[in-house]
């Protein structure tokens, strides 16, 4: 199972360098620090909704474009389960 804060990392990744902007920049325009936005796109910490937001301004996206990206990937990465029915005797 792939953590939420893993997928959230990922689209503000994805759109980052989509842009050609770097980690500095972003970070700057975010009013966070260097390693806390590297840290939030790799997965490793899990961001206020107030910083997420603030990420997402600096990136020039809304909030609602992102969770609906990650919701998107959650979907794709889910596993289908199966149960095993037994037959009627």
């Amino acid at each position: 199972m792939t953590l939420l804060r893993t997928h959230i990392g990922n689209s503000l990744r994805q759109e980052r360098i989509s842009q050609g902007r770097t980690l500095r920049d972003v970070a700057k325009a975010a009013r966070v620090s260097l390693g806390y936005l590297s840290e939030v796109e790799r997965g490793q910490k899990e961001a206020s909704s107030e910083l997420l937001n603030s990420i997402c301004q600096a990136l020039g996206l809304s909030l609602l474009t992102v969770i609906s990206d990650v919701s998107i990937a959650l979907r794709a990465n889910q596993v289908p389960s199966l149960s095993v029915v037994e037959a009627a005797a």
